[in-house]
């Protein structure tokens, strides 16, 4: 499977994920939830990894991987932290348009610190995502 097929996947979990959030943050405390949320994932990324590729290559890591992964692993722990909160706060169907803002961010940010090239595409495409969050998020 190429990337394109991994990102649909990703993009489908992710639906999935806001829905079962949403069910499983009502009543209780957002940042009780994410924390829950964030435990299952690590002992799942974890048992993944351990059962697909050789320990070994957990050392492989240079001083920079550990640096990026966990300035990575902070930035999802808030977004996650949000997002809860969003959730409990807001409707599923609402927030998580807004959420996929991330989009935006991420094409920005890949021009100004990766120095990725933006074609047409992800500048119609990016105004499109904006466009549709702000369409979802208006109250009906």
């Amino acid at each position: 499977m190429n990337w394109f097929w991994w990102a649909l996947l990703s993009a489908l979990f992710a639906g999935i994920t806001a829905i079962l959030a949403k069910m499983g943050v009502t009543g209780v405390d957002s940042n009780l939830a994410t924390a829950v949320r964030t435990t299952v994932v690590l002992v799942f990324a974890w048992g993944v990894f351990l059962a697909t590729v050789p320990a070994r290559q957990l050392f492989q890591l240079t001083g920079r991987n550990w640096l990026y992964l966990v300035l990575s692993g902070f930035a999802t722990g808030l977004s996650w932290l949000c997002y809860f909160r969003a959730l409990q706060l807001g409707e599923a169907s609402r927030v998580a348009p807004v959420d996929k803002l991330s989009v935006v961010f991420a094409i920005a940010l890949a021009a100004l610190i990766l120095r990725e090239h933006l074609g047409w595409q992800q500048w119609v495409g990016g105004s499109l995502v904006v466009a549709g969050a702000v369409v979802l998020a208006l109250k009906g």
